[in-house]
């Protein structure tokens, strides 16, 4: 059991390190294509070893630490950043069960009822390895990129986690497989809430930082954001992180509103093809709602930060608790609860 844990522990940190590498690639191809232009085309074969020569020109550039900083907080900052990134993954059911040497092997790393207060546990501390890093980088643009972050990821969080109550509602349960089963086939909640899925996916683009959101790391504003500083790995971990992030943030939004590993006909289908097309139907997904998060930031201009903070508290707040509040009357009149 623990080495069948050990592995799969492996496999899906593995799995996200590389969507997190794969995902760089396929947005200099996105942006390419909305810009009309070609792209990276030298490295290997559809340029697809790109991404290992990002990491080897991230590993083999020089690797400071600035004067007046605190060091050990300098280098924890990323290590942070790329843990809570990281241990989200923990708890996604990425498919049903596969059947391997006549046992069953659980696509899911930890099964326990209370894995969407355990992802919004994480993105809540998350915020810490940006606050941390900036702060010990002693440089005003770097701490002023981490105060925008951590308003702003505070802020969206209040509305995503409205949203996530109303799937609990609908549900009955706190637990991510249960989400998942209960839109078997294509009964997906997206179509029981659809304004729950545009505000959820507005507040994912805020806490993963992408673009019109992206005011932490606002270039024209503050040169690089909280990772100003930082160079080597150091900033290569802040940038996987957000990578990883935007991943598991697809990963997510696939399970509360596009029915997770669940597609039409899959009853059609059993045992470990069941499975691995399950998985397939999951990924797709993943990789569909990626895309559209480099659409949205190669086509929209960046929200000026008033702005960001006016949609934020004053309209997508009110738009989650109005929607929590209808959601509840439709769930008490269909159980009977007023009769």
């Amino acid at each position: 059991m623990i080495i069948e844990k050990l592995i799969l522990v492996i496999v899906i940190f593995a799995v996200s390190i590389l969507a997190a590498l794969y995902s760089t690639l396929l947005e200099r191809k996105a942006a390419a294509w909305f810009q009309d232009r070609i792209g990276p085309n030298r490295t290997g074969f559809f340029s697809l070893l790109q991404p290992l020569a990002d990491g080897v020109k991230m590993f083999i550039k020089e690797d400071g630490i600035p004067l007046n900083t605190d060091k050990w907080l300098f280098i924890i900052g990323p290590g942070i950043a790329m843990f809570t990134s990281l241990i989200t993954s923990t708890v996604i059911p990425w498919g049903p069960d596969l059947e391997i040497f006549g046992s069953k092997v659980a696509l899911q790393i930890a099964e326990f009822d209370m894995g969407i207060l355990f992802i919004m546990g994480v993105l809540s501390i998350s915020v810490y390895g940006i606050m941390i890093g900036a702060w010990a980088s002693n440089n005003k643009y770097s701490l002023y990129g981490a105060i925008r972050a951590s308003s702003q990821m505070i802020s969206y969080e209040l509305a995503m986690g409205l949203i996530a109550i109303t799937i609990i509602m609908m549900t009955g349960s706190l637990s991510l497989r249960a989400i998942v089963e209960s839109q078997h086939g294509m009964n997906w909640n997206i179509f029981y809430q659809p304004i729950g899925f545009v505000v959820f996916f507005i507040c994912a683009l805020a806490e993963t930082n992408r673009a019109p959101f992206d005011l932490a790391e606002c270039e024209s504003e503050l040169i690089g954001g909280y990772h100003t500083e930082y160079g080597s790995m150091k900033l290569g971990f802040y940038l996987f992180a957000e990578y990883v992030n935007m991943f598991i943030s697809a990963a997510i939004i696939s399970i509360l509103f596009l029915g997770g590993y669940n597609f039409p006909g899959m009853d059609s289908f059993s045992g470990n093809i069941l499975a691995i097309m399950c998985l397939g139907a999951f990924f797709t997904k993943i990789v569909l709602i990626i895309f559209i998060f480099m659409w949205i930031r190669w086509t929209i201009p960046r929200f000026r930060y008033d702005q960001l903070m006016h949609l934020g508290w004053k309209k997508l707040i009110p738009i989650a608790l109005i929607n929590l509040m209808i959601t509840g009357i439709i769930i008490a009149f269909t159980k009977g609860w007023f009769n």
